[in-house]
Protein backbone atom coordinates (compact mmCIF):
# COMPACT_ATOMS: atom_id res chain seq x y z
CA UNK A 1 0.00 0.00 0.00
CA UNK A 2 2.87 2.36 -0.97
CA UNK A 3 1.27 3.52 -3.92
CA UNK A 4 0.64 7.14 -5.02
CA UNK A 5 -2.78 8.42 -5.85
CA UNK A 6 -3.03 11.06 -8.08
CA UNK A 7 -1.72 13.99 -6.57
CA UNK A 8 -2.70 13.15 -3.07
CA UNK A 9 -1.22 9.77 -1.16
CA UNK A 10 -4.19 8.37 1.04
CA UNK A 11 -2.01 6.12 2.50
CA UNK A 12 -0.49 8.03 5.37
CA UNK A 13 -4.75 8.68 6.04
CA UNK A 14 -5.69 5.16 5.87
CA UNK A 15 -2.38 4.22 8.20
CA UNK A 16 -3.52 6.55 10.80
CA UNK A 17 -6.99 5.01 10.73
CA UNK A 18 -5.87 2.00 11.97
CA UNK A 19 -5.98 0.56 8.33
CA UNK A 20 -9.24 -1.62 9.16
CA UNK A 21 -10.89 -4.09 6.13
CA UNK A 22 -13.25 -0.92 5.86
CA UNK A 23 -10.93 1.21 5.27
CA UNK A 24 -8.38 -0.96 3.05
CA UNK A 25 -11.86 -1.52 0.68
CA UNK A 26 -11.71 2.49 0.57
CA UNK A 27 -8.44 2.31 -1.04
CA UNK A 28 -9.85 1.44 -4.01
CA UNK A 29 -13.07 4.04 -4.10
CA UNK A 30 -10.30 6.20 -3.30
CA UNK A 31 -8.45 5.68 -6.17
CA UNK A 32 -11.00 5.96 -8.47
CA UNK A 33 -11.66 9.13 -7.46
CA UNK A 34 -8.28 10.52 -8.89
CA UNK A 35 -7.68 12.12 -5.32
CA UNK A 36 -10.13 14.72 -5.01
CA UNK A 37 -9.49 16.48 -1.72
CA UNK A 38 -13.02 16.92 -1.39
CA UNK A 39 -14.31 13.84 -2.10
CA UNK A 40 -11.12 12.28 -0.39
CA UNK A 41 -11.71 14.06 3.18
CA UNK A 42 -15.52 12.95 2.80
CA UNK A 43 -15.34 9.39 2.23
CA UNK A 44 -12.07 7.77 3.93
CA UNK A 45 -13.55 5.80 6.63
CA UNK A 46 -12.32 6.08 10.26
CA UNK A 47 -11.06 9.76 9.68
CA UNK A 48 -12.27 11.84 13.12
CA UNK A 49 -14.04 15.36 12.59
CA UNK A 50 -11.02 16.91 13.28
CA UNK A 51 -8.87 15.56 11.11
CA UNK A 52 -11.70 16.23 8.24
CA UNK A 53 -11.67 20.00 9.43
CA UNK A 54 -7.54 20.15 9.04
CA UNK A 55 -8.19 18.19 5.52
CA UNK A 56 -10.81 20.46 3.96
CA UNK A 57 -9.20 23.06 5.62
CA UNK A 58 -5.62 22.48 3.71
CA UNK A 59 -5.84 20.14 0.84
CA UNK A 60 -2.57 22.05 -0.06
CA UNK A 61 -0.64 20.54 3.13
CA UNK A 62 -2.45 17.16 2.45
CA UNK A 63 -0.75 16.81 -0.84
CA UNK A 64 2.26 18.09 0.66
CA UNK A 65 2.38 15.25 3.05
CA UNK A 66 1.06 12.56 0.13
CA UNK A 67 4.45 13.75 -2.10
CA UNK A 68 6.36 12.56 0.89
CA UNK A 69 5.12 9.55 1.82
CA UNK A 70 7.42 7.96 -0.72
CA UNK A 71 10.39 9.50 1.21
CA UNK A 72 9.69 7.98 4.29
CA UNK A 73 8.16 4.42 3.24
CA UNK A 74 11.70 3.95 0.89
CA UNK A 75 13.78 5.23 4.71
CA UNK A 76 12.09 2.78 6.44
CA UNK A 77 12.72 0.20 4.01
CA UNK A 78 16.20 1.40 3.69
CA UNK A 79 16.70 0.97 7.71
CA UNK A 80 14.80 -2.52 7.26
CA UNK A 81 16.45 -4.22 4.37
CA UNK A 82 18.77 -6.44 5.94
CA UNK A 83 16.05 -7.54 8.28
CA UNK A 84 13.37 -10.48 7.76
CA UNK A 85 11.09 -7.65 8.16
CA UNK A 86 11.79 -5.40 5.63
CA UNK A 87 8.87 -2.55 5.69
CA UNK A 88 7.25 -3.78 2.66
CA UNK A 89 4.13 -4.21 1.22
CA UNK A 90 2.25 -6.06 -1.27
CA UNK A 91 -0.03 -3.97 -3.92
CA UNK A 92 -2.04 -7.07 -3.98
CA UNK A 93 -2.60 -7.26 -0.68
CA UNK A 94 -3.59 -4.15 0.78
CA UNK A 95 -4.18 -5.00 4.10
CA UNK A 96 -1.40 -6.84 4.35
CA UNK A 97 0.83 -3.76 5.92
CA UNK A 98 -1.87 -3.00 7.78
CA UNK A 99 -2.55 -6.45 9.98
CA UNK A 100 1.76 -5.65 11.19
CA UNK A 101 0.84 -2.26 12.51
CA UNK A 102 -2.40 -3.62 14.36
CA UNK A 103 0.15 -5.32 16.30
CA UNK A 104 1.78 -3.40 19.57
CA UNK A 105 4.88 -4.45 18.52
CA UNK A 106 8.43 -2.90 17.54
CA UNK A 107 7.82 -2.39 14.22
CA UNK A 108 4.76 -0.48 14.56
CA UNK A 109 6.39 1.23 17.17
CA UNK A 110 8.83 2.70 14.35
CA UNK A 111 6.47 3.13 11.91
CA UNK A 112 4.33 5.10 13.50
CA UNK A 113 7.62 7.30 14.51
CA UNK A 114 9.30 7.57 11.27
CA UNK A 115 5.72 8.60 9.27
CA UNK A 116 5.07 10.85 11.59
CA UNK A 117 9.07 12.20 11.68
CA UNK A 118 7.59 11.99 7.26
CA UNK A 119 4.63 14.67 7.69
CA UNK A 120 6.39 16.91 9.92
CA UNK A 121 9.36 16.64 7.11
CA UNK A 122 6.98 16.98 4.20
CA UNK A 123 4.84 19.73 5.59
CA UNK A 124 8.20 22.07 6.61
CA UNK A 125 10.03 21.53 3.69
CA UNK A 126 6.79 22.25 1.43
CA UNK A 127 6.59 25.88 4.15
CA UNK A 128 9.88 26.85 3.16
CA UNK A 129 9.65 26.20 -0.71
CA UNK A 130 6.75 28.10 -0.71
CA UNK A 131 3.92 25.86 -1.77
CA UNK A 132 1.49 26.50 1.15
CA UNK A 133 -0.48 28.83 1.93
CA UNK A 134 -0.96 28.84 5.84
CA UNK A 135 3.02 28.85 6.59
CA UNK A 136 5.99 30.71 4.62
CA UNK A 137 9.77 30.45 6.72
CA UNK A 138 10.11 30.45 10.25
CA UNK A 139 9.18 34.20 11.56
CA UNK A 140 11.57 34.45 14.45
CA UNK A 141 14.27 33.77 12.80
CA UNK A 142 15.07 37.82 11.97
CA UNK A 143 17.16 40.34 13.14
CA UNK A 144 20.75 39.96 14.68
CA UNK A 145 21.65 36.92 17.03
CA UNK A 146 25.02 35.55 18.54
CA UNK A 147 26.75 32.06 18.93
CA UNK A 148 29.98 30.81 19.78
CA UNK A 149 31.29 32.50 16.28
CA UNK A 150 30.15 35.69 17.06
CA UNK A 151 27.26 38.06 15.89
CA UNK A 152 24.85 37.27 12.44
CA UNK A 153 22.28 37.91 10.95
CA UNK A 154 19.45 36.08 10.43
CA UNK A 155 18.34 35.61 6.72
CA UNK A 156 17.65 33.37 4.03
CA UNK A 157 14.79 30.88 5.03
CA UNK A 158 15.23 29.13 7.97
CA UNK A 159 12.80 26.06 7.57
CA UNK A 160 9.62 26.79 10.19
CA UNK A 161 9.93 22.91 11.95
CA UNK A 162 7.23 24.45 14.42
CA UNK A 163 4.46 24.85 12.35
CA UNK A 164 5.41 21.54 10.74
CA UNK A 165 5.13 19.91 14.00
CA UNK A 166 2.40 21.68 15.30
CA UNK A 167 0.28 20.53 12.22
CA UNK A 168 1.34 16.81 12.38
CA UNK A 169 0.32 16.93 16.30
CA UNK A 170 -3.50 17.81 15.29
CA UNK A 171 -3.90 15.61 12.53
CA UNK A 172 -2.05 12.47 13.05
CA UNK A 173 -2.69 12.71 16.81
CA UNK A 174 -6.29 13.73 16.40
CA UNK A 175 -7.64 10.06 15.79
CA UNK A 176 -5.33 8.26 18.80
CA UNK A 177 -6.66 11.06 21.49
CA UNK A 178 -10.23 10.38 20.98
CA UNK A 179 -9.42 7.00 22.40
CA UNK A 180 -7.67 6.33 26.02
CA UNK A 181 -6.64 2.47 25.19
CA UNK A 182 -3.22 1.13 25.65
CA UNK A 183 -2.99 1.02 22.22
CA UNK A 184 -3.69 4.76 21.71
CA UNK A 185 -1.20 6.45 24.08
CA UNK A 186 1.06 4.33 22.53
CA UNK A 187 0.86 5.72 18.95
CA UNK A 188 0.94 9.20 20.85
CA UNK A 189 4.12 8.46 22.20
CA UNK A 190 5.90 6.87 19.03
CA UNK A 191 4.26 9.47 16.93
CA UNK A 192 5.93 12.39 19.30
CA UNK A 193 9.14 11.04 19.54
CA UNK A 194 9.17 11.13 15.70
CA UNK A 195 8.65 14.79 15.58
CA UNK A 196 10.96 15.15 18.12
CA UNK A 197 13.80 13.55 15.90
CA UNK A 198 13.55 15.62 13.20
CA UNK A 199 13.90 18.89 15.25
CA UNK A 200 16.91 17.28 17.05
CA UNK A 201 18.58 17.43 13.33
CA UNK A 202 17.96 20.82 12.50
CA UNK A 203 21.48 22.47 11.91
CA UNK A 204 22.09 26.39 11.34
CA UNK A 205 23.76 26.96 8.21
CA UNK A 206 25.94 30.17 7.16
CA UNK A 207 27.14 32.42 4.70
CA UNK A 208 30.01 34.52 5.08
CA UNK A 209 30.55 37.64 3.37
CA UNK A 210 33.08 40.33 3.53
CA UNK A 211 36.68 40.94 1.04
CA UNK A 212 37.86 37.85 -0.08
CA UNK A 213 35.36 35.82 2.16
CA UNK A 214 36.66 37.32 5.37
CA UNK A 215 33.55 36.88 6.94
CA UNK A 216 32.89 40.13 8.29
CA UNK A 217 29.57 39.59 8.35
CA UNK A 218 27.15 36.12 8.78
CA UNK A 219 24.31 35.68 7.50
CA UNK A 220 22.45 32.04 8.94
CA UNK A 221 19.38 30.26 9.12
CA UNK A 222 18.10 26.94 10.59
CA UNK A 223 17.80 23.99 7.95
CA UNK A 224 16.70 20.32 8.34
CA UNK A 225 19.15 17.87 7.78
CA UNK A 226 18.30 15.02 5.09
CA UNK A 227 15.77 12.79 6.13
CA UNK A 228 18.46 10.01 6.24
CA UNK A 229 19.49 11.20 9.53
CA UNK A 230 16.12 10.88 11.10
CA UNK A 231 16.11 7.53 9.26
CA UNK A 232 19.38 6.48 11.04
CA UNK A 233 18.37 7.52 14.62
CA UNK A 234 14.96 5.99 15.04
CA UNK A 235 16.52 3.02 13.69
CA UNK A 236 18.73 3.42 16.55
CA UNK A 237 15.68 4.00 18.81
CA UNK A 238 13.76 0.40 17.48
CA UNK A 239 16.58 -1.36 18.99
CA UNK A 240 16.39 0.06 21.84
CA UNK A 241 12.43 0.01 21.79
CA UNK A 242 11.71 -0.21 25.58
CA UNK A 243 8.39 -2.49 26.35
CA UNK A 244 6.11 -1.38 28.63
CA UNK A 245 2.64 -2.13 30.29
CA UNK A 246 0.06 0.22 31.35
CA UNK A 247 0.12 1.94 35.09
CA UNK A 248 -2.50 0.85 37.50
CA UNK A 249 -4.73 3.85 36.80
CA UNK A 250 -4.44 3.75 33.14
CA UNK A 251 -2.56 6.98 32.46
CA UNK A 252 0.74 6.09 31.37
CA UNK A 253 2.94 3.43 31.13
CA UNK A 254 5.67 1.67 33.37
CA UNK A 255 8.22 -0.91 32.34
CA UNK A 256 7.20 -4.28 31.72
CA UNK A 257 11.09 -5.93 33.01
CA UNK A 258 11.76 -3.64 36.39
CA UNK A 259 15.63 -4.04 34.69
CA UNK A 260 14.85 -1.40 32.55
CA UNK A 261 14.70 2.33 32.50
CA UNK A 262 12.05 4.26 31.94
CA UNK A 263 11.20 5.23 28.77
CA UNK A 264 11.82 9.00 27.75
CA UNK A 265 10.11 11.42 25.39
CA UNK A 266 12.56 10.14 22.72
CA UNK A 267 12.26 6.21 23.07
CA UNK A 268 10.34 3.92 21.10
CA UNK A 269 7.58 1.96 23.17
CA UNK A 270 5.81 -1.16 22.57
CA UNK A 271 3.82 -3.98 24.31
CA UNK A 272 3.75 -6.89 22.38
CA UNK A 273 6.46 -9.14 21.27
CA UNK A 274 7.51 -9.60 17.54
CA UNK A 275 6.83 -12.44 15.30
CA UNK A 276 9.89 -14.02 13.93
CA UNK A 277 8.70 -13.01 10.39
CA UNK A 278 10.18 -16.56 8.98
CA UNK A 279 7.05 -17.54 7.26
CA UNK A 280 4.32 -16.31 5.22
CA UNK A 281 1.21 -15.64 7.66
CA UNK A 282 -1.48 -13.20 6.75
CA UNK A 283 -2.74 -12.58 10.45
CA UNK A 284 0.49 -11.42 11.58
CA UNK A 285 1.23 -9.60 7.91
CA UNK A 286 4.33 -11.55 7.50
CA UNK A 287 5.61 -12.07 4.11
CA UNK A 288 8.09 -14.61 4.80
CA UNK A 289 11.65 -14.57 4.09
CA UNK A 290 11.52 -16.84 1.03
CA UNK A 291 13.36 -15.95 -1.97
CA UNK A 292 15.43 -12.73 -0.10
CA UNK A 293 18.48 -12.40 -0.66
CA UNK A 294 20.97 -13.19 2.16
CA UNK A 295 24.53 -12.80 2.69
CA UNK A 296 26.36 -16.02 3.03
CA UNK A 297 29.74 -14.13 4.58
CA UNK A 298 27.93 -11.85 7.30
CA UNK A 299 27.43 -12.94 11.15
CA UNK A 300 24.22 -10.18 10.96
CA UNK A 301 20.42 -9.62 10.58
CA UNK A 302 20.94 -10.54 6.94
CA UNK A 303 23.48 -13.59 7.20
CA UNK A 304 21.35 -16.90 5.50
CA UNK A 305 21.37 -18.56 8.59
CA UNK A 306 19.59 -15.95 10.38
CA UNK A 307 17.86 -14.32 7.39
CA UNK A 308 16.46 -17.95 6.23
CA UNK A 309 15.52 -19.22 9.81
CA UNK A 310 17.50 -22.13 9.50
CA UNK A 311 15.76 -23.51 5.65
CA UNK A 312 18.98 -23.38 3.97
CA UNK A 313 19.42 -21.55 0.52
CA UNK A 314 19.56 -21.45 -3.34
CA UNK A 315 22.87 -20.54 -4.79
CA UNK A 316 22.45 -19.42 -8.44
CA UNK A 317 25.29 -17.41 -10.74
CA UNK A 318 24.50 -14.02 -12.30
CA UNK A 319 26.25 -11.72 -14.39
CA UNK A 320 26.27 -7.85 -13.87
CA UNK A 321 27.57 -5.39 -16.21
CA UNK A 322 30.43 -3.43 -14.24
CA UNK A 323 32.91 -0.42 -14.79
CA UNK A 324 36.18 -1.76 -15.60
CA UNK A 325 39.79 -0.61 -15.76
CA UNK A 326 39.10 3.10 -15.32
CA UNK A 327 41.52 5.51 -16.15
CA UNK A 328 41.88 9.61 -15.78
CA UNK A 329 41.70 11.37 -18.61
CA UNK A 330 43.08 15.11 -18.40
CA UNK A 331 41.23 17.02 -17.72
CA UNK A 332 39.10 16.57 -16.02
CA UNK A 333 37.47 12.76 -16.75
CA UNK A 334 37.29 9.36 -15.90
CA UNK A 335 36.45 6.97 -18.32
CA UNK A 336 35.70 3.29 -18.06
CA UNK A 337 35.24 0.11 -19.77
CA UNK A 338 31.89 -1.95 -19.35
CA UNK A 339 32.67 -5.28 -17.73
CA UNK A 340 30.80 -9.02 -17.44
CA UNK A 341 30.87 -9.89 -13.93
CA UNK A 342 30.21 -13.67 -12.90
CA UNK A 343 28.56 -13.25 -8.93
CA UNK A 344 26.59 -15.96 -6.77
CA UNK A 345 23.38 -14.68 -5.35
CA UNK A 346 22.25 -17.03 -2.04
CA UNK A 347 18.48 -16.98 -1.80
CA UNK A 348 16.03 -18.47 1.10
CA UNK A 349 14.71 -21.86 0.66
CA UNK A 350 10.91 -21.70 0.37
CA UNK A 351 9.79 -23.30 3.62
CA UNK A 352 7.56 -27.24 2.97
CA UNK A 353 4.28 -25.47 2.74
CA UNK A 354 4.47 -22.30 0.36
CA UNK A 355 0.66 -21.44 1.75
CA UNK A 356 -0.11 -18.83 3.76
CA UNK A 357 0.17 -20.26 7.25
CA UNK A 358 -3.47 -21.56 8.93
CA UNK A 359 -4.89 -19.13 11.31
CA UNK A 360 -4.11 -20.15 15.15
Amino acid sequence: MNAPLGGICLWLLLLFTWLSPEVSSSWWYMKATGGSSRVMCDNVPGLVSRQRQLCHRHPDVMRAIGLGVAEWTAECQHQFRQHRWNCNALDRDHSLFGRVLLRSSRESAFVYAISSAGVVFAVTRACSQGELKSCSCDPKKKGPAKDSKGTFDWGGCSDNIDYGIKFARAFVDAKERKGKDARALMNVHNNRAGRKAVKRFLKQECKCHGVSGSCTLRTCWLAMADFRKTGDYLWRKYNGAIQVVMNQDGTGFTVANKRFKKPTKNDLVYFENSPDYCIRDRDAGSLGTAGRVCNLTSRGMDSCEVMCCGRGYDTSRVTRMTKCECKFHWCCAVRCQDCLEALDVHTCKAPKSADWAAPT
